[in-house]
């Protein structure tokens, strides 16, 4: 019998999770610290480490942060955990959403745990202006939240309007 709830999802958190562990470890290989390696005009690849949150967040706060940034990741990774197990299947746009969520906070979660800071290499650049460096893990934490955002906007309107409708006589 199957289960009456979202956490099939969770392979797609794995999928994340190993992409970019994988994307860091070539990242570390073959890139130069502080080094950007142009792969096209906007776009580069430099090795970073972050030490702070989104956007370096606290990168400068003495260490103490490593600590709460890993005990916050596990905590949110919990409620994601639970959120998807008492998720019904039909909702499977959330359910992507919350497991894209959950794969990048696991990836970097990873990364605070065995290295005390989180590697990032994407470096998207307009002339002068560098958006801050980051990775894939990060990249599906955005995508999920814009998906969450969508859901929360939309299908809950939806369902809220179909909700209330009166049945047909």
């Amino acid at each position: 019998m199957r289960a009456d709830n979202s956490l099939r999802w969770l392979w797609l958190s794995l999928l994340v999770l190993v992409c970019d562990q994988l994307s860091k470890y070539a990242a570390t290989k073959l890139l130069v610290y502080h080094q950007a390696s142009k792969l096209f005009t906007g776009l580069d690849l430099t090795l970073v480490h972050n030490t702070g949150a989104a956007f370096s967040f606290l990168s400068q706060a003495g260490g103490w942060q490593r600590w709460f940034f890993m005990i916050l990741t596990s905590m949110v990774s919990l409620a994601l955990v639970f959120w998807l197990s008492t998720l019904p299947r039909q909702r499977r746009w959330l359910a992507a959403a919350l497991a894209l969520i959950l794969g990048g906070a696991l990836g970097n979660l990873w990364d605070r745990i065995s290295l005390g800071y989180v590697i990032d290499f994407i470096d998207v650049y307009y002339g002068q202006w560098h958006w801050p460096a980051f990775n894939i893990a990060d990249s599906a934490i955005c995508v999920g939240a814009v998906m969450l955002i969508i859901d929360t906007i939309w299908f809950d309107r939806a369902e809220v309007i179909m909700n209330d409708r009166e049945p047909p006589p």
